[in-house]
């Protein structure tokens, strides 16, 4: 009788066990996700601004990165999603900048080490699901 409620106690600690390693997979995929779009609009706002300011170059540059990630990937990066990525940069950027100054003094002297370092603060940083960040804005 023992055996059973021994077995038992390992089943249901090995259960937890997974589901809290599936929930935390969950969650590092949910922090990449939203990361990878902040990086995303951050490239888009840099190849738009740098010296390119016009309007119609800017939707010119998220129709044609539009169509091939939609190539490459599939769904998920029409015009307007392109667009929403840009503007969670813009907005969530102020915030970015403000946790690099904070600490920039520590990691100035070696730049991979502040790059990793940026990212480590930004995955912490992004709590929200992609799906919180999008209703927000």
């Amino acid at each position: 009788m023992s055996g059973e409620i021994q077995n038992k106690v390992l089943f249901q600690q090995v259960v937890a066990l997974l589901k809290n390693a599936q929930q935390q997979v969950i969650r590092t995929i949910n922090s990449t996700m939203v990361y990878t779009y902040f990086e995303i609009g951050r490239m888009i706002v840099e190849e738009v601004q740098n010296g390119k300011e016009r309007a119609a170059y800017g939707k010119q540059v998220l129709k044609e990165l539009s169509k091939e990630l939609t190539k490459e990937f599939g769904k998920g990066f029409s015009v307007d999603s392109l667009e929403r990525i840009r503007n969670f940069y813009l907005i969530y950027s102020k915030s970015e900048t403000l946790l690099r100054n904070s600490n920039n003094e520590e990691t100035q002297s070696i730049t991979s080490e502040f790059e990793t370092q940026k990212t480590q603060t930004l995955f912490s940083f992004f709590k929200l699901t992609w799906s919180h960040y999008s209703f927000l804005m």
